[in-house]
């Protein structure tokens, strides 16, 4: 940590007149640095009848695990929001550690006094990374059940531990390291678990916030004093951007694991096709939702006023249009499989195949194809592109259609404006980008979708 961190943060564990200290220098930071940890009363939180004797309670040393946290910032700054976001919670005889989904940190008060300020923060340290990675969450993911607690808190444990190799923290015993057990380093949690477990006499125990099976000294979920799901995830992004600033200031060494988790982070990979599908059934249902009068069918009331023409309600029956782009920047394969999503999503709002109409467009729009799967598609083209032709040529359809799905890799020219009283939904395949990194906007008035090629 450079110079400008320490003088920020070492005078506040020396401010030991104050409860609470916080340090406008880092707005990033989303809580406030406290020389004191915030301690919760566990008999006052817990459920009646539950929790240990008061009586026998330890007093806590805040000031001393204020001081660990402290201690773990100084050598990974990029946990600091992570660190102090924890409230502490003194389990007298608890004997260990620990964290649940909450964010709420358990100790024991004899450990706080027993152990060094060096190893109660290599500890802070290591539990952050639990609950900044959200072993919690990917557990229930996987389906981890209680009988294999063990193999998944191993495989989680040896996930942190080898981003922390060489780092200067010292825990109270050895640490469980993947090469210990033969595995690649350098791997996720879920990868660990499925690799062979021998047989090994260490059985870490770091609470539901590593494995989501609750322990018997835990709080309940829904006291006020843990973390509510917003701030948690507001601070594994804050923790994300604070590593992706540390690599860019080069201010440290930092594992490749921890930097492929904060980008992920930050800019998360979506599935297009939920989104795709999604898009398409709002059009679908803002079609169908359009009830209106028509006199092309008598009412069925016609018959109780004989001397007036009464309207009929109809309700239109939505109608789809795929424009495929074949320029000579897309491919064969590519498009139908592309297709064969669209016509599954298709099927999945209701319509049936009869009504999936798609135009094969380049620079100019070619037959009017009825199809009922992607691999009898016939892509005809290969010149320029112009998907706004395409979209001009699919209004003048009849019947006309409620839902235009454009599926192209936006280097073509746009309307000015969208098609009245028709939903667009532009597939965008890559980033739109030709060559000379040309950047090509996609229209402002359709919804857009970006699709993973690969």
């Amino acid at each position: 940590m450079g110079a400008a961190c320490r003088r920020r943060l070492w005078p506040v564990a020396l401010a030991t007149a104050k409860k609470q200290v916080t340090i406008p220098t880092r707005p990033q930071w989303p809580v406030a640095l406290a020389t004191e940890a915030p301690v919760v009363d566990r008999d006052a939180a817990a459920a009646p009848g539950v929790g240990p004797d008061p009586a026998a309670q330890a007093p806590l040393d805040a000031r001393r695990l204020a001081v660990a946290r402290l201690w773990a910032v100084s050598r990974h700054p990029y946990l600091a929001a992570a660190i102090f976001a924890s409230p502490v919670v003194a389990v007298p005889g608890l004997g260990k550690v620990t964290v649940d989904e909450s964010w709420r940190l358990y100790v024991d008060p004899e450990l706080v006094e027993q152990w060094s300020v060096e190893v109660l923060g290599s500890l802070l340290v290591h539990h952050a990374g639990h609950l900044v990675r959200d072993h919690a969450g990917r557990a229930r993911s996987l389906g981890v059940s209680e009988h294999v607690t063990k193999d998944w808190a191993l495989a989680a444990d040896a996930e942190i531990n080898d981003d922390l190799i060489n780092t200067g923290l010292r825990f109270p015993s050895e640490p469980v390291l993947p090469q210990k057990f033969g595995w690649e380093p350098s791997r996720l949690a879920e990868e660990y678990f499925h690799c062979d477990h021998p047989d090994s006499e260490a059985e870490p125990d770091c609470g539901s916030g590593a494995d989501a099976q609750t322990r018997s000294w835990e709080l309940l979920a829904d006291r006020k004093s843990g973390l509510p799901p917003g701030e948690r995830h507001l601070t594994r992004a804050q923790v994300a951007s604070d590593v992706l600033r540390y690599c860019e200031e080069g201010r440290g060494r930092m594992s490749k694991s921890w930097l492929r988790w904060a980008e992920d982070m930050l800019d998360p990979q979506v599935d297009w096709r939920r989104v795709l599908a999604a898009e398409i059934r709002k059009g679908v249902g803002t079609t169908a939702g359009l009830v209106d009068y028509t006199y092309k069918r008598p009412s069925r009331r016609a018959a109780a006023s004989p001397d007036v023409v009464l309207p009929a309600m109809e309700r239109p029956v939505p109608e789809v249009v795929v424009l495929c782009d074949t320029s000579g920047s897309m491919g064969q394969n590519q498009l139908a499989r592309l297709l064969a999503e669209v016509d599954g999503l298709l099927r999945g709002v209701g319509l049936g195949r009869s009504r999936l109409r798609v135009l094969a467009v380049d620079a100019a729009v070619h037959a009017v194809q009825r199809v009922s799967s992607g691999r009898r598609l016939e892509l005809l083209g290969g010149g320029g592109t112009d998907m706004g032709a395409g979209v001009m040529a699919a209004a003048k359809l009849r019947p006309r259609p409620s839902v235009i799905v454009v599926l192209t890799d936006g280097l073509t020219p746009w309307p000015a404006a969208a098609p009245k009283g028709i939903a667009v939904v532009v597939g965008l395949i890559g980033g739109g980008r030709a060559k000379g990194n040309r950047t090509w906007e996609p229209p402002g008035w359709a919804r857009v979708v970006h699709i993973d090629a690969a």
